[in-house]
């Protein structure tokens, strides 16, 4: 089944980005007109982190959001057969602060968040500065889909470390220099067990694995702004947040990390994933211990 699937998306990858964008354009009014996917969801995101936006204000970003939606997944088809040549014409990024550190003789790790297109982001990443780019991935569900989303991200080289076994998948690198990339925005599974503090108006939980990791390696992290200029063009702009996570007090990097989140989100709010639900678990007064933002935490 695999090797139907991927010969077919193959096939489509090869088509130009126009038509690829047309194809995009027809799923967007069937998912967000006629299947109404997560809509609910989406716009209850949307009103609780812009409270000062109207709801005409907040459709029009649920939209792009949509559109940007379907994008994301045409453009990963299109990373099945795309060139370097190709997709260098077409994404930029600021990788000054990765060329310093790896001079420095350090290994680094970025924390990154759901921004679209998360996968042109890795390959690009990947094969435009130094290091040797380390992706810890969810494995899929679904064999086929899994399978696929290991072919795109390690087309080019890039190793694949699952995130169920991350602590036994670094051991290997450990002596050279590489660079982690970790989704450091998802929902975590235990509320008791993660850092709380204020994203988007309200209270959230983080998972605790990416700070720890940071701390346990003792390797600067740095993250990133996402732009899209235009259709079909990112830019990724990397800043180090911290070079020595040890000194910071306990979760003191996770709120530097969710903060600047916040910013790159209220920049261009439809490249952000709502339709994830980043919000499920609710803020209880006994994880009090566990707030980690600068503002007292809720009664």
């Amino acid at each position: 089944m695999y090797y139907i699937v991927f010969g077919l998306l193959y096939l489509v990858s090869l088509l130009p980005f126009f038509i690829l964008y047309g194809i995009a354009d027809i799923l967007f009014v069937l998912i967000y007109y006629v299947a109404g996917y997560r809509k609910e969801v989406v716009m209850d995101n949307l009103r609780k982190s812009f409270p000062g936006k109207t709801e005409k204000e907040l459709k029009s970003i649920a939209r792009r959001f949509y559109r940007n939606f379907m994008d994301n997944w045409i453009e990963t088809v299109k990373l099945i057969s795309i060139s370097r040549k190709s997709l260098n014409k077409r994404i930029s990024g600021n990788m000054t602060v990765l060329e310093e550190l790896y001079k420095s003789g350090r290994s680094v790790q970025v924390n990154l968040g759901h921004f679209f297109n998360w996968e042109i982001m890795t390959l690009y990443t990947g094969i435009n500065q130094p290091y040797t780019f380390l992706t810890v991935y969810l494995p899929q569900s679904s064999a086929v889909a899994d399978r696929l989303l290991m072919y795109i991200r390690g087309r080019w080289g890039n190793p694949l470390l699952p995130a169920t076994q991350i602590a036994k998948a670094i051991i290997p690198w450990r002596k050279k220099q590489y660079l982690l990339a970790l989704g450091a925005d998802q929902s975590p599974p235990n509320a008791p067990d993660a850092y709380w503090l204020n994203f988007m108006h309200r209270p959230a939980a983080f998972v605790k694995g990416p700070e720890k990791f940071a701390r346990i390696q003792n390797v600067p992290v740095v993250m990133m702004t996402t732009t899209r200029p235009k259709r079909g063009h990112y830019h990724f702009d990397y800043f180090l947040l911290t070079d020595d996570p040890g000194s910071l007090p306990e979760g003191e990097l996770m709120r530097r990390y969710a903060e600047h989140l916040a910013q790159n989100i209220e920049k261009q709010p439809d490249l952000y994933l709502w339709s994830h639900r980043r919000w499920k678990l609710g803020w209880k007064p006994e994880y009090r211990e566990q707030w980690v933002d600068e503002t007292p935490a809720p009664l």
